[in-house]
Parts: structure tokens; C-alpha cells; sequence
């Protein structure tokens, strides 16, 4: 159990450790610190051996007190000579229920709220910030693409610092095609996703994406300064940073316009796609509203939501991390996540899909090969059919009837050879049902979603140009194969130089640049040219990239056909 803890602990928290940093400002030789002007001010960085860094710029102004709870508002006060050369703080995280009497949750919770944790990630409300890494050197008119990351972590936790673009940039600049990296902190768990009628009213839903937004608006009237190009931009994230990428596609019903231009023009989404919701409003969404209410000690209060903003923030705090979290057996049957409001999420992600209300820009989409075994290492006691289908009934779809999840129970054969890690035979299966387990959870939220995603959007847009993947570079791995987050040591950070990694990050480049991840031009060099071409995918050769540590396979994608037509054709019943 305790290597379990382990594993999970580092898949979700620990990618950051694991990077591989520039070498600090002390190791070079002294110079002047790299310094840009904005209108807001002096922005005062600090350089590496290759890159230059910019980090917790604030484009919001501080969401406490009154603004708790609120869309956030432009900074709009002088900078004077800012001191950017820090980490940014993080925003308050949601790694554990508070309240949980779970083994894991007890671990992580005491972890997450020692003062050493606090203090390292300096966590606080006043986080609304961006990063900036560019190569060494670069300068205002430079032009550069742009590269917009959001984080992952079930829209419960995460940190702009916790992934240095450096050596992204570096690599990049190796390839042949320097780009600026951009990072953004939004708000997590209560504090950003909070439902609830009453949240509803008060136009205060989905407040992390509307971070998220903001943070693209301050790119597009800033990043030239810092010799970006704020009409290249690709938005790039993973996990709930993932399915981000496609709500802003989605926003508004697709008006990803600001001061007349697009905010950005492709875009990149690993392990994430769209997430079917009910409104923020809905029975489910009103139970944790309430719940957190009562545990803040607002219920008898006139005016619950003003009771919530005006509460201390440690009490604030413990009452939104009272819920059940992604660590935990509820596992992606999320407390906080993105739901429709009527105005910002107009519907249901996967009917504004259908309806042609997104921006349709060109864009990779793809998963890990074993996206559900990090999610399903927390229900030992689904031992059958029966009892699984009633945990999907409880937790994940309530409008569903037996009968219909008894037919999509009974798509995942109980036989240990067919689940997930897939191809790992009679291996892995650490409780019975494990596997099966794994396999449905992966599909429904990450793998087979994603074919959906694709099929409804090409068919709404076949001249937009789409390429998928899948991700076995960790094939073997005991327990977890190329589970859900493996692709950030891969793909982000790069530190295993293996075929995989470089094939992956010469794919993307070319895409910052091109917005076609085969095509090399541009840049300083060709050197991100790749051996391999990575076919579109359209819905009559819906082709994948099969990526392997030591080598690039292709993949039909028709592998649990009967699962991805399910989906596609009970899209109402699998509201979350």
C-alpha cells in the first residue's frame, strides 16, 4: 500500500520534483537582469544559461474579500518596477477531503496542509499571475510564437511554478524553433468551480475559466513586449488543463475574440477533451453548495454566498476541501468542475460541440494508453457487475437506468487479460475488478470521449484539421502501464530522452509554428523535422500516432467500437 501511495502521490504532485531545472542565476556569469516594458510597468526577470524567465506577473486583481467568489477583475494599477524574478504563489489547492477517513486522503491531507507545504508552494488567494519564459535574448518585435500552458489536476489542484517552461523553451531552441512559454494560475476547487443555485444568481460561475480567459486577454495586450506574437498563440494543457483548452474554445459559444482578433489560433489537448455536464444549478452541484455552507457555519445566514465571501480563509478553506476530492473513492466523479451557466458555458460542452459553438481551430488531441488505473486504485470493494453499476448510478450518472449501465458495464469483460494496463495479461490486478475498473473509467473520460469529441467535430468542421494519438511509452510499468499524467515527464519536461520525448516535442513545435505538426518550416532551423508523417484524423481514416519509448507505430482507431458508439449514442444519461 505504501508504494501505491507513493506512485500516486508522484503522478499528482510530483512531476514538479522530477523536473529538471536551468541552472540558477547564480551559476552564470553576472549581468543585468532581463527587464521588459508594459504599460502596467517594469517587469524584472532573471536569466538562465539559455532562457530568460518572468514569473507571477499579476493580471487580475486580488480575488479576496468582496471579489472571493466573483469574476475576476484586471489589475489595472501601476506595476512601478516589478520583481519578477520569484515563484509565483499557488492558489489555494483541493489535494484531500478534509473531512475523509480514507487512508490515501489522511496522507496527502497531511502533507498538503504542513506549514513546510504552505510555505514552499507560498499558497494564496492573491494568486491570479503568469509566467514567462523566452529564449535569452529575445526582444520586443521579435514576433516569436506562443505557447499557452494550463495545468492539470482535476480542477482541484496544481500551480503555474510547478512546470519551469525552461528547458521546454531550451529544447525548443535546440529544434530550431524558439517560441515564448506562457503559464497561468486559476483558481481551483471552491474557490474557482464552485455550483450551486446560489452561485448561479450571482453570474460567479466557472470562475477558473474566466481566470484562465483573462490570463489569455493580458497575453494578447502584453506578450509583444516580451517578444512574443499575440497572433500566434496555441493553447496548450493537460488533464482538467485539457479539457480547459476545449471549454475556451467553447466559451461564449465559441467567441474567442478580444479587442476584434482571436486570442489564439490551435490548440493542444493531452489526456482531455470535453466533460458532458449538468448546469451549475443541478440536485448534485446543490449538494456541495450546501455542504459547504454548513461547514463553514453560513447555513443560518440571510445571504449564504456573501456569509462564504466574508468568512476567515482558513475556515473558508477547510469548508470547500470538505467534499469528496479526486483522491478518493469518488475518484473523477468531481466535486468541482466546469457546468454550464447560460452565459459564459453556455451548454453542455458536448451539445455546443454538436451545435457548432466553438472556435473551431486546428488541433492535436490525444491520451495515455492507461488513463483510468491512476483512478481506479480507490474502490476495493467492486467486486461485480451489480456493484459497479451501482457506484456509476450513485457517483457519476444519476439520470442513467440500470439497464443502461448494466449495458455498458457488460461492454468490459471481468476477465483480468482485458483490462487495464492493457496487454499485461494476468498481471496487475491489485483487487478483483481493478482492471475493469480501470478500463471503463479511462474510456469514458479520457480515451473513447475523445474519439466522440473527434467524430462530432469533424463532422461539424471537416475543413479544420485534426491529429490524435495514443500514448504506450510506459508499457509494462507495473500496476499503472502509461497511466493518466505520464505524458508530463515525457512530453513536458522531456527528461527522458528517449524516441518519444523528442519525437513528441518536434511534433509540437512544428505545430506552435505551423499549426501542422508536420510541416518543419519556419523557425531558425529544420531540425524539428520528424521521420515520421502523423496523419490527420477524419472520420473515414480516423488514424492515430502510437507512441512507444523507442519508436512511432499507427493505430486505427476503432478499438472498443461498441464502448465509443454507447457514448455517442446516450450523451444525455452520462451528464456528470
Amino acid at each position: 500500500m505504501k508504494g501505491i501511495v507513493a506512485l500516486v502521490t508522484a503522478a499528482l504532485l510530483g512531476q514538479a520534483v522530477a523536473a529538471p531545472p536551468e541552472p540558477p542565476t547564480n551559476v552564470v556569469e553576472k549581468r543585468a537582469a532581463p527587464t521588459v516594458a508594459i504599460s502596467a510597468g517594469s517587469i524584472v526577470g532573471t536569466t538562465r544559461l539559455s532562457t530568460e524567465a518572468f514569473n507571477g506577473i499579476p493580471f487580475a486583481k486580488p480575488p479576496v474579500g468582496p471579489l472571493r467568489l466573483k469574476p475576476p477583475v484586471r489589475h489595472d494599477s501601476p506595476l512601478g518596477v516589478f520583481d519578477a524574478s520569484g515563484i509565483a504563489p499557488a492558489c489555494p489547492q483541493f489535494l484531500a477531503d478534509s473531512d475523509s477517513n480514507e487512508f490515501l486522503a489522511k496522507v496527502i491531507g497531511s502533507l498538503t496542509n504542513s506549514p513546510l507545504f504552505q510555505k514552499a508552494l507560498k499558497i494564496s488567494e492573491d494568486c491570479l499571475t503568469v509566467n514567462v519564459f523566452r529564449p535569452k535574448g529575445t526582444k520586443a518585435g521579435d514576433k516569436l510564437p506562443v505557447l499557452f500552458w494550463i495545468f492539470g489536476g482535476g480542477f482541484e489542484l496544481g500551480w503555474s511554478s510547478m512546470y519551469d517552461g525552461g528547458p521546454l523553451v531550451t529544447n525548443a531552441m535546440n529544434m530550431g524553433k524558439p517560441y515564448v512559454f506562457v503559464a497561468i494560475n486559476y483558481r481551483l476547487g471552491g474557490f474557482g468551480f464552485m455550483p450551486g443555485k446560489e452561485i448561479l444568481a450571482d453570474g460567479a460561475a466557472n470562475l477558473g475559466h474566466l481566470d484562465q480567459r483573462m490570463g489569455l486577454e493580458w497575453v494578447a495586450d502584453n506578450i509583444a513586449a516580451f517578444g512574443g506574437d499575440p497572433d500566434k498563440v496555441t493553447i496548450w494543457g493537460e488533464s482538467a488543463g485539457a479539457i480547459s483548452v476545449f471549454n475556451q474554445m467553447a466559451l461564449y459559444d465559441g467567441d474567442n475574440t478580444y479587442k476584434g482578433k482571436p486570442l489564439f489560433r490551435g490548440a493542444i489537448m493531452n489526456s482531455g477533451s470535453l466533460i458532458p455536464a449538468d448546469p451549475v444549478d443541478c440536485p448534485k452541484g446543490q449538494v456541495i453548495y450546501d455542504q459547504v455552507v454548513a461547514k463553514a457555519g453560513c447555513a443560518a445566514a440571510k445571504d449564504t454566498l456573501a456569509c462564504l465571501r466574508a468568512a476567515p480563509y482558513d475556515k473558508f478553506l477547510a469548508a470547500a476541501n470538505s467534499v469528496p476530492a479526486i483522491l478518493s473513492y469518488n475518484s473523477v466523479a468531481l466535486s468541482y468542475l466546469p457546468r454550464p451557466d447560460g452565459k459564459v458555458l453556455t451548454k453542455s460542452p458536448d451539445l455546443l460541440v454538436k451545435e457548432r459553438k466553438y472556435a473551431a481551430v486546428p488541433m492535436i488531441i490525444g491520451d495515455q494508453e492507461d488513463e483510468g488505473t491512476l483512478f481506479a486504485l480507490f474502490q476495493p470493494n467492486l467486486t461485480s457487475s451489480s456493484k459497479l453499476v451501482s457506484y456509476l448510478n450513485d457517483l457519476y450518472f444519476p439520470a442513467a437506468t440500470t439497464k443502461q449501465l448494466e449495458t455498458l458495464v457488460g461492454y468490459y469483460s471481468p476477465w483480468v487479460w482485458d483490462g487495464s494496463p492493457f496487454r499485461s495479461g494476468l498481471l496487475n490486478e491489485i483487487y478483483p475488478g481493478f482492471k475493469r475498473l480501470a478500463a471503463l473509467l479511462g474510456d469514458l473520460v479520457f480515451t473513447l470521449t475523445r474519439r466522440v469529441f473527434l467524430e462530432g467535430a469533424t463532422s461539424a468542421n471537416p475543413d479544420v484539421p485534426a491529429w490524435s494519438y495514443l500514448a504506450s511509452y510506459d508499457e509494462g510499468l507495473p500496476i499503472m502501464g502509461t497511466f493518466h499524467g505520464s505524458d508530463l515527464l515525457q512530453v513536458f519536461f522531456g527528461i527522458l530522452p528517449n524516441y518519444a520525448s523528442k519525437s513528441i516535442q518536434s511534433y509540437y513545435a512544428n505545430f506552435v509554428y505551423n499549426q501542422d505538426p508536420n510541416n518543419a518550416a519556419g523557425g531558425t532551423s529544420s531540425k524539428s523535422k520528424i521521420a515520421e508523417t502523423w496523419p490527420r484524423w477524419t472520420a473515414k481514416a480516423p488514424k492515430l500516432i502510437n507512441f512507444f519509448a523507442n519508436r512511432n507505430g499507427f493505430l486505427d482507431d476503432n478499438f472498443r467500437s461498441d464502448v465509443s458508439k454507447f457514448i455517442a449514442a446516450n450523451g444525455d444519461i452520462l451528464h456528470v
